[in-house]
């Protein structure tokens, strides 16, 4: 037996357990989840007398609307209390949609999150989802699960990349056993810390714990796919791709509108001055109130989803409308620190902008696609985008759907839509690649630490003067391609830096009468040419900025060169092919 086979059967002694015990308590947990959100649901229906829809392998698709739509509105807004309380009185760091907080636990926290966390977040997202909020199991799962696989890695004494790694894998196996996904939600794990990488490492934990927390959720509750997809289809018409392409580009449009309106919305709830606790009322009220006008829009949708893939939409308006007002009861329900995920509403806007689109494209040329087939490829193609995962989600709505010979037609749309939407992502805590993260700056420390900045710093530099006009220096950076320019005094002396988004905060018909001065970050992060390229990066990393002025001196700082980001990594790579 060589060193291979050896190191292998250690790898296999070691995690085999391990993720076979994280795949039982996500199983357990995507269960009690599951669960808890059908008893609330059962309780939600009972005081309003409001029956939503919910897909064949969970129960009915008839809706009902409710009795009394005041009582709808003060019940959600109780729920909402409710979670907030819980929430901000036991685990701040579980509000929202969760798995951002585990990716952000994953780079940023060394892989720890707290033993209280998962409970809180279970109960807090059970009544968020079944009193009608805009809000999916994605999150509260992906977050117990990973909460779990933290917790169980410190029990194990467990180095800190290899809790990173349990606690992925807990991601993986709670989203693989609810979404009934167990590839996919695997895959994920791995996609769904970056914008364009994969952490390699988590996969085959992952793939484990993800069938085995399947396998004993679907044990009790069942073995079919979420969703009925109605059609026996085949995709044997390459003249509809065009068509498809149209969708994948409007689902990534419409996802850069759903995550700037996520995000302003997030924004915009921690700058009101009420007590966290309660922002979440104020959300799920909010979406009440919308609810009545678009009862769509309340709790997970999936119900919606089936009805949409059986043709409920065929008017394209109504469709797309219904989409937009999912933008609103999402953000609002969210966004205000409700507990509960982004993934479910996420399939749902892309459900209807498939269905809008089929009734768009129905009577012209070329075209003969069932309703379901846009409808299962807008779902996919949305999340793809806004969520930055598009092989997981691939794999996962063809697991949901049973939809598996829709995999050319989604390949094409999630392209398309995974380049419209850029970075723009619903989770804030991604990075782009694995080298921009602080779980993996150690893994270049080596060659990084012993190369100073001046090897790799560029000596001629862009700057503009605190009296320059704003129009000076926007359109130095739309010349040279860039995002930023120190700022120098009369002797050369870095005052400031000006940055895109500095400009954004003046209209461009006024920049003329604008002095740089007037809106630069005065207080500037710098390096000098005898620091490491591992602490200049360490510094870019911590203060998330792009790129640092190299000054002469910490005393003068007078400026002597730029060094960015990608001057760090081609100078890494360069020394790595030597």
């Amino acid at each position: 037996m060589n060193i291979l086979d050896i190191e292998s059967l250690q790898y296999l002694r070691r995690w085999v357990p391990i993720s076979i015990l994280i795949g039982l308590v996500s199983g357990s947990a995507a269960l009690a989840l599951y669960y808890g959100i059908k008893a609330f649901t059962t309780l939600f229906s009972a005081l309003t007398g409001m029956d939503l829809p919910e897909p064949p392998s969970e129960g009915e698709t008839g809706f009902t609307y409710p009795d009394n739509p005041i009582a709808l509105v003060l019940l959600m807004a109780l729920a909402g209390l409710a979670s907030g309380v819980l929430t901000y009185g036991l685990a701040p760091e579980a509000e929202g949609h969760g798995t951002d907080a585990a990716i952000r636990a994953f780079h940023r926290d060394r892989g720890m999150i707290r033993g209280v966390v998962p409970p809180v977040k279970l109960t807090a997202s059970a009544v968020t989802i079944g009193f009608g909020g805009s809000a999916g199991r994605e999150g509260p799962i992906a977050l117990t699960a990973a909460g779990f696989g933290s917790v169980l890695a410190r029990a194990l004494n467990l180095p800190e990349k290899e809790r990173r790694i349990a606690l992925a894998a807990g991601i993986g196996a709670g989203i693989g056993a609810i979404f009934k996904a167990p590839i996919g939600g695997a895959i994920l794990a791995a996609e769904i810390l970056y914008i364009r990488d994969l952490e390699v490492e988590v996969i085959i934990p992952a793939i484990i714990a993800s069938i085995t927390g399947y396998m004993l959720f679907a044990s009790v509750t069942g073995w079919d796919h979420i969703f009925a997809f109605p059609d026996p289809y085949t995709f044997d018409n390459p003249a509809a791709l065009p068509y498809y392409a149209t969708l994948g580009l409007v689902a990534g449009l419409v996802g850069i509108l759903y995550t700037r309106a996520f995000h302003w919305s997030i924004a915009a709830f921690r700058r009101l001055r009420v007590p966290n606790y309660v922002k979440p009322m104020v959300g799920m009220a909010l979406t009440g109130l919308l609810g009545l006008v678009f009862p769509q829009v309340l709790g997970a949708g999936y119900g919606w989803v089936q009805l949409a893939m059986e043709g409920e939409y065929a008017a394209w308006e109504t469709a797309l409308l219904v989409a937009l007002a999912k933008i609103a009861a999402t953000s609002l329900t969210v966004g205000s620190g409700a507990s509960g995920g982004v993934f479910a509403p996420s399939l749902f806007i892309g459900a209807m902008l498939g269905a809008a689109m089929w009734g768009m494209f129905r009577d012209m040329p070329y075209f003969s696609e069932p309703v379901s087939a846009l409808v299962v490829v807008g779902m996919t193609a949305f999340f793809a985008g806004v969520g930055k995962a598009p092989i997981s989600t691939l794999i996962m709505v063809s697991e949901m759907t049973g939809a598996y010979t829709l995999l050319p037609p989604a390949i094409m749309a999630v392209a398309v839509s995974y380049i419209v939407t850029g970075r723009h992502t619903i989770y804030e805590s991604k990075v782009a690649a694995r080298h921009l993260s602080p779980a993996h700056r150690g893994e270049y420390g080596a060659v990084l630490g012993w190369v100073r900045v001046g090897e790799a710093m560029k000596r001629d530099v862009l700057r503009v003067r605190p009296s320059d006009p704003l129009t000076a220096a926007a359109n130095l950076m739309s010349r040279h391609g860039i995002r930023g320019l120190p700022v120098v005094d009369e002797e050369n002396r870095v005052v400031g830096i000006i940055a895109a988004s500095d400009l954004v905060k003046v209209p461009s018909d006024m920049r003329g009468n604008v002095a740089v001065g007037e809106v630069m970050t005065r207080r500037v992060v710098v390096t000098v040419p005898e620091e490491t390229l591992e602490d200049a990066l360490g510094k870019m990393l911590s203060h998330e900025i792009g790129r640092l002025p190299v000054v002469d001196s910490y005393a003068e700082r007078r400026l002597v060169g730029i060094i960015t980001r990608g001057d760090i990594w081609r100078k890494y790579f360069e020394l790595v092919r030597e």
